[in-house]
């Protein structure tokens, strides 16, 4: 095992060496490092003056937190330049060579820059929180929580990892640090959104959600570091040499993937879907099994919390709640109402969203918004069913099954196809690129969307609008 890891920590060593020798990357880091504390003490100390005057001590306990979360995130953006020209910046300097020709695995090169890239911004954080620990302690101000502490290094510790790895897969992609650099920002937006939604669950005290973000952030980080090595190609590194975009080469891939050599419609949809369903036909019981534990858990969750509020609510707000959800609305002329078009629409997009999400998370969101989908039959059922609605069974089933047969279908297969795309673009696929990969899978997606998903969503929306309601209404007369 440890003859495994000598080449990781001899590239280790080696990248530590260079990053020491320039200045250009010490200096700001450095600077930033030990001056950015000072400046998040001071805000803070403003930010105490102005709430004192208001009372509000909630949001002074955590105001500290907020801030040490702040200060570890801004050493790493700095410190991000380091991992970005990680590989592409030793091929413009002409040190590449001698390190590809070394007889070392790809993963042994790959994990050495990225301990030398992790290692170096989390340092920096630590440092950067420390000195800010002790300015706060000189202050008289309160220390978080040991638990909320321990999140905040998590948290610190998962967002370098996550904006490393992005930036190395960037690093052996691109041609240019130039490039490279330019392409910093799809790192530090996309994390920098994410603080905001963490920044929240801070404040209101919600650390199981945090617990939650942690978890998320380090299982994308690690999908990240698997894309990296499964797309790591030395001949890639060394034979490219300017970034070209033909949209033409896009067009043509994507479209001979779509077609896919079909000569008729029917040949389409017997051969090339066809083949394309069987490929996620694995990730398909996944999303079954995904469906029933996502059931499960919305009910029992209702069950066991909506049930304490519902007995210690009032009388006069448990006749009000049973009267609004208890009795379904007049369904005679709620059938005329319903617009099919806005149903379709709304699907459409719901499974839209989910492709989009889980493209820019590895479809990790994608399936979490698939879950909470599905989650909501279970809590709607268990709602319904505290509530003592009659015949519960019979009313659910008439209300749902018609257009669910066609609607929650679809629903599972444009979300399996998700799960797949995520299991494909971080296996190995050898003698392709990882832009042809990408786009081979979305034209797959495409095939599946038009000849399967959308087909399926127009007929579950005709029969939610114009079906569902008769026999929802025929159910509840009987």
């Amino acid at each position: 095992m440890f003859n495994k890891l000598r080449p990781v920590m001899l590239v280790a060593r080696r990248e530590l060496r260079d990053q020491f020798r320039d200045w250009r990357v010490l200096m700001p880091m450095v600077i930033l490092t030990l001056s950015f504390p000072f400046l998040m003490n001071e805000f803070a100390k403003q930010a105490v003056d102005f709430l004192n005057q208001f009372d509000a001590n909630l949001i002074l306990d955590r105001l500290v937190p907020f801030s040490i979360m702040i200060i570890g995130f801004f050493p790493i953006t700095v410190s991000l330049v380091v991992a970005l020209e990680s590989f592409v910046g030793e091929k413009e300097r002409g040190t590449i060579e001698p390190l590809l020709s070394a007889p070392f695995d790809d993963w042994q090169l790959y994990f050495g820059k990225l301990l030398v890239g992790v290692a170096t911004p989390l340092i920096a954080s630590y440092l950067s929180i420390g000195l800010y620990l002790i300015l706060i302690a000189q202050q008289g101000l309160n220390f978080p929580p040991p638990a909320v502490m321990l999140q905040l290094f998590l948290l610190t510790t998962a967002h370098a990892v996550l904006m490393v790895s992005a930036a190395i897969v960037i690093s052996v992609q691109s041609t240019s640090v130039k490039a490279a650099n330019l392409l910093a920002s799809f790192i530090v937006i996309p994390v920098a959104i994410l603080m905001q939604g963490e920044a929240v669950m801070l404040f209101w005290g919600n650390e199981q959600v945090l617990w939650l973000a942690v978890t998320g952030v380090l299982i994308i980080a690690l999908l990240l570091i698997r894309v990296g090595i499964a797309h790591f190609q030395r001949e890639y590194l060394l034979g490219r040499e300017i970034d070209t975009l033909n949209f033409r080469w896009m067009l043509k891939t994507f479209w001979l993937n779509f077609i896919g050599g079909a000569r008729s419609v029917r040949d389409w949809y017997g051969r090339v879907l066809g083949a394309s369903l069987r490929r996620i036909a694995p990730a398909m019981l996944f999303m079954l099994l995904i469906a029933g534990v996502s059931l499960w858990m919305s009910y029992s969750w209702v069950k066991d919390n909506v049930a304490d509020a519902i007995s210690h609510a009032s009388a006069e707000d448990r006749a009000k709640l049973e009267e609004n959800l208890g009795e379904l609305p007049d369904l005679s002329s709620l059938r005329g109402h319903l617009n099919p078009s806005f149903l379709f629409l709304n699907n459409t997009r719901a499974v839209a969203f989910i492709f989009v999400a889980g493209m820019f998370s590895f479809s990790v969101l994608g399936i979490l918004i698939y879950m909470i989908n599905i989650a909501l039959i279970g809590g709607l059922y268990a709602v319904f069913e505290l509530l003592g609605v009659q015949s519960l069974p019979l009313v659910f089933l008439a209300g749902v099954a018609p257009h669910g047969v066609f609607e929650i279908p679809a629903l599972m297969i444009g979300s399996a196809v998700v799960l797949y795309i995520g299991a494909a673009i971080v296996t190995p696929q050898t003698g392709k690129s990882m832009g042809e990969v990408i786009l081979e899978l979305m034209a797959d997606w495409a095939k599946i969307f038009v000849g399967l998903v959308v087909p399926l969503l127009a007929v579950a929306a005709l029969i939610e609008a114009y079906v569902t309601p008769g026999i929802l209404l025929s159910v509840m007369g009987s």
